[in-house]
């Protein structure tokens, strides 16, 4: 059963989704979608193909990236319509990607069944990033990695920027069809999700708390991938660790 904070932001993301759906296309064909998978892959356990969990999927796009480097992956998220554009966009490339509705906090899989984990701009729309991270430990192998890719929204918001609010349709990052209305509710939630810790700091903190070793903080990803677009008062930080 999700809270009612978690149905708001389902109901806002439901919204969205097709919007998004096409900027995560744009981003696939652009030197975006390559950048991505490079860093991925650098990070992932080299022992061949891997069975992985991209937590907060989306519209499916690093289980895409992952999928078409023969990668045995499965996508969850929270939003049904957002499920609906990663399946389209799947199916679009001929790709098997199992795509399932769960709640990030609470995975339905069993202990110790992925080789690694990995998750893009989900842990800011958690109510309990740290019961997340707990959960993805829980499903991680031994040895297993995780990748967590995200940034301080809240401060972005609180900093009044306009970076990436309207961007055009073919661009592949940033906010296509966002409206004053839904800007105002993407703002609320997002202050109403501020974890209240510095980030990526306290991030690393909970995520050694809780058992990962090797936790390595990245404050440079987003600039190497995302270039100017990445925000001025919330760069994309990287965060990979490992379970014993």
């Amino acid at each position: 059963m999700i809270s009612e904070l978690e149905k708001r932001v389902q109901r806002y993301w439901t919204q969205r989704s097709h919007d998004f759906g096409t900027v995560r296309r744009n981003e696939l064909e652009d030197e975006m979608g390559r950048k991505w998978f490079r860093e991925l892959e650098k990070h992932l356990p080299e022992n061949g193909k891997l069975k992985i969990l991209d937590v907060g999927t989306g519209t499916g796009f690093f289980a895409v990236l992952l999928a078409q480097a023969g990668h045995r992956v499965e996508g969850v998220d929270l939003t049904p319509a957002m499920l609906e554009e990663a399946r389209a966009l799947a199916a679009q490339r001929g790709l098997d990607i199992t795509f399932r509705e769960m709640d990030a906090q609470t995975l339905d899989y069993e202990d110790g069944c992925f080789d690694a984990v990995i998750s893009r701009n989900l842990t800011w729309t958690l109510p309990d990033p740290e019961r997340a991270y707990g959960q993805w430990f829980r499903v991680l192998k031994p040895g297993g990695v995780l990748l967590n890719f995200d940034a301080d929204y809240a401060a972005n918001v609180r900093s009044r920027s306009t970076q990436n609010r309207r961007v055009p349709a073919d661009s592949p990052y940033g906010h296509v069809g966002m409206t004053d209305r839904l800007q105002r509710e993407n703002d609320e939630i997002t202050l109403t999700m501020d974890v209240g810790r510095a980030r990526p700091a306290g991030d690393r903190e909970v995520l050694e708390g809780i058992g990962f070793a090797d936790c390595r903080v990245d404050t440079r990803v987003g600039r190497r991938i995302l270039g100017p677009l990445d925000l001025e008062h919330a760069p994309m930080f990287g965060i990979a660790a490992r379970k014993p």
